[in-house]
């Protein structure tokens, strides 16, 4: 982005699958080797905090079109760099990105743990300690029940709101309510404050997110990101972004051996075009990709079998749709027009390749969910 900064117009917006490779131990849903799906706007020198809104919703409404396949709901929980530092220098600590890597753990090894870890490898008291747990237990679904709250532990442990601290926290915090306050217009309930989410990559200087899906906290996080300032810079020119991106071979292998998914059918082809000889397959390909130029996904027989032979072909491999050609041959196998039939419902209709439409509930390859 850097390099082509002079090309793009800003805020930049992008997205892209692809494979990434993680460099920690691999375990269960946590591959060496898996598929990303991203977004990201990047600003020129700045960038407003309503993408920090948008970002995220788009992200739950992507996963909302996977409920119609059984996924669960999908819920966003966001924190802000800004506010956990804040309250951490208010405590007195100083190690803040060592407090954040070992709060990012808590849902690992628990509380104990961490607070050893705190103490060992942070510099923090045990009160210091159990206080950043305090925090890492505030949830909110609103803005104003997180600035209650806040200000309550603020006052618990003496950070007065007229500290440096205290300020930088409420810059996070202001922030984390306007992304949970606004989301609740658009979809209420999809993003919720928690303020354990640390992020433990440093890269990281404002709002942060996990995504979890409903009864299934086994997976952990199935699509994170955050705000960042300073991963991009030329010179003193910086290009601040923000970020999601969702872990999809995570998801589907949730869905394949958690909630017992498999594919519909084996070709993602909706319809065949059957051949009635060889020389009219060329026929047959230029109807086949006239189908895929429309994005109705076709394949071809392989053979100019017997009709019942070419019929069974598709059915094994669920493929809903045979399109028969009109018979240039004139043998009489075949109509003077095209026609395609409906192998499910046995039903057969003259078609038209520039304008027939499967039926979406024949032609769609989805994954199916056993209850």
């Amino acid at each position: 982005m850097v390099e082509h900064s002079g090309q793009l117009t800003f805020p930049f917006k992008r997205w892209q699958i692809q494979k990434v490779w993680r460099g920690e131990r691999p375990q269960e849903g946590r591959f060496r080797e898996f598929v990303q799906a991203d977004i990201d706007v990047i600003g020129n020198g700045e960038l407003e905090d309503h993408y920090e809104v948008e970002l995220p919703l788009v992200m739950v409404q992507a996963l909302e079109e996977l409920r119609k396949f059984g996924l669960p709901k999908a819920t966003v929980h966001a924190n802000n760099r800004k506010l956990s530092e804040g309250f951490y220098r208010g405590l007195g600590l100083t190690d803040v990105e060592g407090v954040l890597r070992e709060i990012d753990k808590l849902d690992k090894i628990g509380a104990d743990e961490v607070v050893k870890l705190l103490v060992s490898e942070c510099g923090a008291t045990e009160v210091q300690a159990r206080a950043c747990l305090e925090l890492a237990e505030l949830t909110a679904a609103d803005g104003k029940e997180l600035l209650q709250k806040f200000d309550e532990l603020c006052n618990k442990h003496d950070i007065a709101q007229d500290s440096d601290a205290y300020k930088l926290a409420r810059e996070g915090l202001d922030t984390l309510a306007m992304i949970v306050d606004e989301a609740a217009i658009t979809r209420p309930g999809s993003v919720i404050a928690d303020l354990k989410i640390a992020r433990g990559l440093d890269y990281y200087t404002g709002s942060v997110y996990e995504t979890f899906l409903d009864g299934a906290d086994q997976l952990g996080s199935i699509c994170s990101g955050g705000r960042y300032d300073n991963l991009a810079s030329q010179g003193n020119k910086k290009y601040p972004g923000v970020g999601l991106s969702i872990g999809l071979s995570r998801l589907v292998s949730y869905m394949l051996h958690t909630a017992g998914a498999h594919a519909s059918r084996v070709s993602p082809a909706a319809v065949m075009v059957a051949v009635w000889n060889e020389d009219d397959r060329l026929n047959c390909n230029h109807i086949a990709a006239a189908l895929r130029k429309r994005g109705i996904a076709a394949d071809v027989a392989p053979k100019a079998a017997k009709l019942g032979k070419q019929i069974k072909y598709a059915d094994k491999l669920g493929i809903p749709y045979v399109w028969f050609p009109a018979d240039a041959s004139g043998d009489g196998e075949g109509s003077d027009h095209d026609e395609v039939k409906n192998i499910i419902t046995g039903e057969q209709v003259p078609a038209d390749v520039k304008s027939w439409q499967p039926d979406t509930v024949y032609a769609q390859q989805t994954v199916s969910l056993d209850k």
